[in-house]
This record gives C-alpha cells, structure tokens and sequence, in this order.
C-alpha cells in the first residue's frame, strides 16, 4: 500500500514530467534554425513511459504530441531485445508507415531515459523540416503519385549510438536535402531538446527511485482511463452517422458508436486511396479521433495515453483513411482535418455544448520558396495560415485562429518572413466576405498578400473548404471558402485552391484569403447591440446587417448609426 509520503511523491512526479515535457518545447523553441519551428511552432515536445505511452507534452500542434507515442512504440518494435537499446541512443522516423504518421517533411526524435538497466520512459519531439528531398522544393507537390518522389523515407533508425553521433547518417540526410544547413539547424535543436528531457527525468529516477517513478506514470494514466469513462457516462448512449461530399465529389462517411465505455469510430465504409498526395495514415486517423473524444468528454483536464484506452477506430485497409505503401501522402493534413470535421458534425448535435458550428476546417498550408534576393540564399516557407471559427451556443466564434488540428501555432511575424525569406508581406486584414451570420456568428477569417521580390519564385498550396462551406448549427449560415488568388503583372488574377510549384516573378501577390466560420442560430435573432458592435469593428457593413439580420431601423433607432 502506498505511503502518504509515497503519495506526496507521486504528484511531485506527475506534474515534474509535464514540466520536463515544457522545458523541452522550449529548448526546441529557441535552438531550431527554421522559422516554421521557432516562430510558427510547427512542433511538439512529450515523454512517454517505458512502453511507449504518452505521459506528458509540452504545446505545439496537437496531432503532432498524438504522434509521438505512436513513434516510440514503433521504435521498440523495431529495436527489440535487451541489448538492441542503449543509453544514449537517439533513434530518428519519418516514415508514415513504420511510425512517422503524417508525411515525410515532419521527422520524428526520441531518446531512451535508463535507470540500470531498464527502460523507465523515452522523451521524445517532432518537427516539420524544410525539406528532405524529393521530386519538388519543399518536399511536397501534389503531382506525386507515389512517396517515392516526396523525398528521403526514414524508418526507425539510430542516430546516435551510445551518446554518438552516426555521421554516415547525417552525411545522408544532408546529401537528399536541398537546404542541408537548416535541417542540420533544425536536426541538433531537437537532439538538445531530448537531451534536456532526459536529463530531468533521470533526476527524478536519481531522487525518488524507478519504482515509485514507474508507479507514478501508470498511475497517471490509469487516472487518465478514469476521466474518460466517467465523461463518457455523461454523453447519450447510442450510433451517431454522418456523410458529407468533399470539394473533390466524394462522400466521407462516419459512424460513431457511444457507450459508457466505449467510443466507436468506424471510418471503413470510405472511398479507395487516393493516386494523388492526400492520403492519411491510419495512425493520423487515430489522432484525429483523439481529439474529438478530448472534445466532448473531458477538454480542460489531463490528457495522456490513458484518457484514449477507451477509443476504437475501425478503417479499411486501401482507403483514404488507412491506404496501403507506396501511396503518398504529403498533403495528409488536409484529409486529416477532413476526418476530424466528420467526425465533429456527427456529434455537434449530440453535446452542442461542447462543440460549435464549422469552422474554417483547413490547414490552408501555403509554400512559397525561392532564392532571397539580397543574400542569394534559397528559402523555403511553409506557413498554416488562421481563419474563422464556428459561433456556439454561448458566443461569437474566434477570428483569425488556427484550425482546430493545428493547435497552439502562430502566424509567422511580417519582419521575421521579409528578413529570411526576401518576400513582403503587404497586407494582414480580416476577411470582409459574407458567411457565418447567426444568433452567434462566425469568426472571421484572414486576407493576407505576398508580394514576391525576387524571379524564379514558387507557390504550392493545396486548401479544402474551397468547395464545401463550413456548416451552420440550428439556423446559423454557413460560413465562406478558402481560396488563393494570384496577381501577376498585367493580367487578371487566378483564383486556387489547389496549385504545385506555379512559378511567379518578381512583383507578383499571392493573396490569400480564409473562410468565415459558420454561424448559430438564427440570424434575426441577434441582439441588436450586438450588431451595433459587429458595425463598428468592421465585421459588417450597413448593408450586410440589412441583407442578413433584417435589424436595420432598430439599429438606426438604438445606436444612430444611420
């Protein structure tokens, strides 16, 4: 039986990995040499136990700390035995279908932490590189038809052996990319990072014992299994399904089984994989259903491998949604969040008040590269950009936030993009068009224009919700689309969505513009003061609050606006 000192310890545990996992998101912060990681946080930081499972993280982009339990388990199966790990390797995996789960632009570090000779956890990050090869800039163009020609594929490797460095294996990963200097930036920022984590683990181990540290994880994600299943008592018992056509004119299809201990996800009856780049391993399914049980069960308490144990995710293997080698899968985030919003619709009316009306629902990932025209070095940029969220039943949804699957990133600042990147950002507004009008309405989302400096520059972006609005709850408007436009010298602009290493020269503007998250409730149902308010921030004109709210001489009335 565990001692009240004992249980003392074991708090002191528990909250020291999660401040272990926050000290080692910092030390990737401020070492990596890419903008995307130190200024964006295209990243995330956790600690898992010795088997694997997640037991702490630092922020970041969610889907990429649900990637890293899933790595260290493949980086144990695929290094068994009692002599295949040692103290001081550092194992490296990008490959989506041996543990890399997204594409192969995002390479995935871990480190054993040994107290003798047993494996007590692993510290473990991931980060997206600027590029690892392939048959285009930055890795990623939507003309592949096979991963081959998306760059270096990595399956769980060592790079380090014993507290040394496999030179022969950077001397490879230098050869396939073309920006070797920043990846070998971005590749020793997230080695400190691991090594900062092990250390302060090992500290723990050193202080409290690998027994009680041992007890204290398992502890900890049996607590985790317990806030679940006690959330999931609280949902309505029964079969959820919803189908909705993609931009592309297929239909996704989820069923959703809920039980007071189970939370089904069958994702099985879905269309075949994709020839194209638009792919989504299974384990990136798994993610995204993760994040919707966190959702609507428990959003605001702790969060590890336990609180999933509960979750089943059923996929066919050679769909979209679990496809088979060799497809490829460099725009797999735009299928991800794709399942994610699937998912989300099929229980937005079942616990409305934990999930609101659509959002924007795209990563709306946008690359532009070239060479920089003062220093002639080549860049290579990859920026999510925000959008507009859903209203909910309480309040206006958010302007200008990142996708629900993209977390706790940000934009990248102008300064930092027109001093590395040789390119001006000459515009950062809200998105004026209609869409999302409601008892709440949506947020807005985001007008942002590149103007490039240089010749011989490059745009691929691949956004949904170009077709398909984000959907409205209960009366609400949809929302509006993602699209980009081009601006290129003495002709009309081209509109986008989907586009692979268009070439612009100097002067041209990529413009970029995100949805307006959907509204709720009906839109007559505003307050008037409301509205007053929406008119004089600028989110409506005088005319749209005539068009969508029918409120105009009671504005007139209350407010003088007229």
């Amino acid at each position: 039986m565990t001692s009240a000192s004992d249980r003392f310890s074991i708090e002191i545990i528990q909250n020291s990995v999660q401040a272990a996992a926050d000290e080692m998101f910092s030390a990737m912060q401020r070492t990596a040499m890419s903008a995307i990681i130190y200024e964006v946080l295209d990243m995330g930081t956790g600690i898992t136990d010795g088997n694997g499972n997640l037991v702490g993280s630092g922020a970041g982009i969610p889907t990429f700390v649900g990637m890293l339990d899933k790595a260290v388990t493949k980086v144990i199966q695929a290094f068994p035995g009692p002599d295949a790990v040692c103290d001081g390797d550092i194992f490296m995996v990008n490959d989506p279908y041996s543990g890399g789960v997204t594409h192969l632009n995002d390479v995935i570090l871990c480190m054993p932490v040994f107290s003798g000779n047993q494996v007590v956890a692993w510290t473990s990050n991931a980060a997206h590189w600027n590029d690892i090869g392939g048959m285009a800039p930055g890795s990623m163009t939507t003309a592949a038809t096979e991963i081959f020609q998306e760059g270096i594929q990595i399956p769980p490797i060592k790079l380090f052996s014993a507290g040394k460095l496999q030179q022969s294996v950077l001397d490879i990963l230098k050869a396939n990319c073309r920006m070797p200097d920043f990846m070998e930036g971005d590749l020793w920022a997230g080695v400190a990072s691991l090594r900062v984590g092990e250390k302060r683990l090992s500290q723990m181990v050193d202080r409290y014992g690998a027994d009680l540290f041992i007890e204290a994880l398992e502890e900890y994600l049996s607590y985790g299994e317990h806030v679940t299943l006690a959330a999931l008592k609280q949902l309505p018992n029964g079969r959820f399904e919803f189908t909705e056509r993609q931009d592309n004119g297929l239909d996704y299809k989820v069923s959703i089984q809920i039980s007071d201990d189970k939370f089904v996800v069958d994702l099985r009856d879905n269309p075949k994989q994709y020839e194209g780049p638009y792919n989504l391993s299974r384990d990136g399914v798994v993610i995204a259903a993760q994040m919707i049980l966190k959702s609507v069960t428990s959003p605001h308490t702790v969060c590890n491998s336990g609180s999933f144990r509960p979750l089943e995710v059923l996929t066919s293997p050679g769909t979209v949604f679990d496809p088979l080698h060799p497809a490829p899968m460099a725009f797999y985030y735009e299928t991800r969040i794709r399942a994610h919003d699937l998912i989300w619709q099929a229980l937005a009316e079942v616990a409305p008040d934990r999930l609101p009306s659509g959002h924007f629902s795209s990563i709306c990932g946008t690359m532009i590269g070239g060479v920089h025209p003062e220093t002639g070095r080549h860049y290579s940029i990859i920026e999510p950009e925000a959008g507009g969220w859903g209203g909910s039943l309480e309040k206006d949804g958010n302007s200008a936030m990142f996708s629900a699957c993209h977390g706790e990133t940000y934009n990248c600042p102008a300064e930092i993009n027109e001093m590395r990147n040789g390119i001006l950002v000459e515009k950062f507004a809200l998105n004026n068009d209609d869409g999302g009008e409601g008892q709440y309405r949506g947020g807005k989302g985001i007008c942002m224009e590149y103007r490039i400096c240089s010749d011989n520059a490059w745009l691929t972006a691949a956004y949904t919700r170009a077709e398909t609005h984000p959907w409205g709850i209960n009366g609400g408007s949809k929302g509006s689309l993602n699209y980009i436009e081009v601006l290129q010298q003495d002709l009309p602009a081209e509109r986008y969505a989907s586009v692979s290493g268009l070439i612009l020269q100097k002067g041209d503007v990529v413009r970029i513009v995100t949805a307006n998250g959907a509204g709720w409730g009906n839109p007559r149902n505003r307050d008037p003061e409301e509205i007053r308010g929406d008119i004089e921030n600028d989110y409506l004109t005088v005319e749209q609050a005539r068009l969508f709210y029918g409120y105009v001489d009671l504005v007139k009335q209350r407010c003088s606006l007229l």
